[in-house]
């Protein structure tokens, strides 16, 4: 009797053992409780660049004057400009008349009699002197159309709000002698144009673009800088403005008066309506 004793105990505890099995296994199988980590998940590296690169393109259309500057009707300016070739100038200054209206016409009046005018209109360009309009050369209507395209207020009115254009934010850098923050946008034709925006001020002190040559395939740089900016009905205007061009200067403009939504006399913008900068609205031709 003794000896079945140790036996009956080691069997009890056996079935005790297994026993106990099935509740464990359910503890083991039991959902677990969802995590209490409310932490948001961390956002994409190109994404947080993005981000940053709006930021700093938001900034900078607020300095220009925020909705005043994007929703400018049309601009008219007077001043002085100078050309250069390979850097050098080509001759003294002479005045200049400049009449913008968005997004697409703009007529540029030329001499002191302001008898010579370049006109644009769409896609189309004329020269307009007192034998009348022409259609300008190919090659200088593909250069105006170019620059139009890659022009500051085309791409932070018309390039920033393009859910496709990619946005990259460069970092800090040295442009026209001022501190500023780049930041390069990539349209869905792979064309870019990068913008250099003040530190202090947030204006814009700088743009670039690349373009390649159809004909020798050369890769081309074209760059303006804005300088001397002025308040005009709310909107930061760029009194001095310069363009580079491979990076020897190729025209400065000196501006002496800026006018905005002020209303432009649609007979400028038709290069058959015989239009007179010199005489009052209510005499155009086809006035009445």
């Amino acid at each position: 009797m003794k000896q079945f004793l140790p036996i009956l105990v080691l069997v009890c505890a056996a079935w005790s053992q297994v026993g106990e099995q099935p509740g464990t296994a359910a503890a083991q199988a039991a959902p677990q409780a969802p995590s209490q980590n409310t932490n948001p998940a961390p956002v994409p590296a190109d994404q947080e660049n993005a981000n940053k690169a709006k930021a700093v393109l938001d900034q900078g259309i607020q300095a220009l004057g925020g909705q005043a500057y994007l929703t400018i009707r049309d601009r008219e300016q007077q001043g002085k400009t100078y050309g250069f070739h390979h850097g050098r100038s080509s001759g003294g200054g002479y005045p200049f008349w400049g009449f913008f209206e968005f997004p697409d016409k703009e007529r540029v009046e030329l001499t002191k009699e302001r008898d010579i005018a370049e006109l644009y209109v769409g896609n189309k360009g004329y020269e307009i002197t007192y034998k009348g309009p022409h259609l300008l050369e190919k090659k200088d209507l593909e250069d105006y159309l170019r620059r139009r395209h890659f022009s500051l207020d085309t791409v932070l009115r018309t390039w920033v709000n393009d859910p496709s254009v990619v946005l990259l934010y460069e970092g800090f850098a040295i442009a026209a002698q001022h501190p500023s923050q780049r930041v390069t946008l990539i349209n869905a034709q792979d064309e870019s144009v990068t913008l250099y925006f003040d530190n202090d001020t947030h204006l814009p002190v700088k743009k670039s673009f690349t373009w390649r040559d159809p004909l020798d395939r050369q890769k081309n740089l074209e760059e303006e800088v804005y300088e001397n900016y002025r308040q005009v009905s709310g909107v930061m205007a760029p009194y001095n403005v310069t363009r580079y061009f491979n990076e020897d200067m190729a025209s400065q403009r000196f501006l002496n008066n800026v006018t905005i939504n002020q209303g432009l006399d649609p007979a400028m913008f038709d290069q058959n309506s015989g239009y007179d900068p010199n005489k009052p609205a209510s005499k155009q031709s086809g006035k009445h």
